[in-house]
């Protein structure tokens, strides 16, 4: 276990007791020996924790502290790694981007021994398909779904007959081979999804739809026999 997992280990498990825990049950918690358990505490004082107590009577972390360079696990490392690089691959070139500033903030403030993990990582992604027609649109979908605003759309159904609509787009969904817009359509009266490879033209407008987003996602899974996590 790096250095670094191990102080994580030790937060947390300081965080669970609002009572001071001695010093042999947190050595054994974490699996190290007490001397490294008391050598670790007085390395997160160091880093800014309120650690209250002494060998003898025991350790108790007061409410409030936040460690960011030991904020993930390993594991936690390896979810946004291979989430990052799913983003990557599969979203439009301002989400890649996006993924990739993640990543960089994210090492330059790990430690070393995590930062490797962060660089060294062998959850991969498999090549996907082409990134599909359409996939320009997306940041301007994005940006009238963050701001609740109505979208102009042409669309061609899959047997190419066209129609123009005012849609209300609350979410978006990535599928490997088609992105989806999830909205309320004004022409239909209900909900409607609309592949964005079949979006002729768009153009977000400057007028509100009168719902908020959250309770229009919210209905919709309803709808669709989904539940949220």
């Amino acid at each position: 276990m790096s250095r670094a997992q191990r102080l994580l280990d030790l937060i947390q498990v300081l965080r669970r007791h609002r009572q001071p825990v001695s010093g042999a049950r947190l050595a054994e918690a974490t699996g190290v020996s007490l001397r490294t358990l008391y050598r670790d505490i007085e390395t997160l004082k160091a880093e800014g924790a309120h650690i209250d107590g002494e060998a003898g009577v025991g350790f108790v972390l007061r409410p409030g502290f936040m460690l960011p360079p030991l904020m993930f696990s390993e594991e936690e490392i390896e979810a946004i790694v291979l989430g990052s690089r799913w983003v990557h691959q599969r979203a439009d070139r301002a989400l890649a981007e996006a993924a990739a500033n993640v990543m960089a903030k994210i090492g330059a403030v790990l430690p070393k021994d995590l930062r490797d993990t962060l660089d060294d990582s062998g959850l991969l992604i498999a090549p996907g398909e082409p990134i599909a027609a359409g996939d320009s649109q997306l940041p301007k979908i994005r940006q009238a779904i963050r701001s609740e605003r109505k979208l102009g759309i042409s669309y061609r159904d899959k047997d190419g007959a066209a129609s123009r609509r005012t849609v209300w787009p609350f979410a978006l969904g990535f599928f490997d081979k088609v992105r989806v817009v999830m909205a309320w359509c004004e022409l239909r009266q209900d909900y409607r999804h609309f592949r964005t490879d079949r979006i002729v033209t768009l153009a977000v407008t400057d007028k509100r739809y009168p719902r908020r987003r959250q309770a229009m996602l919210k209905e919709w899974r309803e709808r669709e026999g989904l539940t949220e996590g």
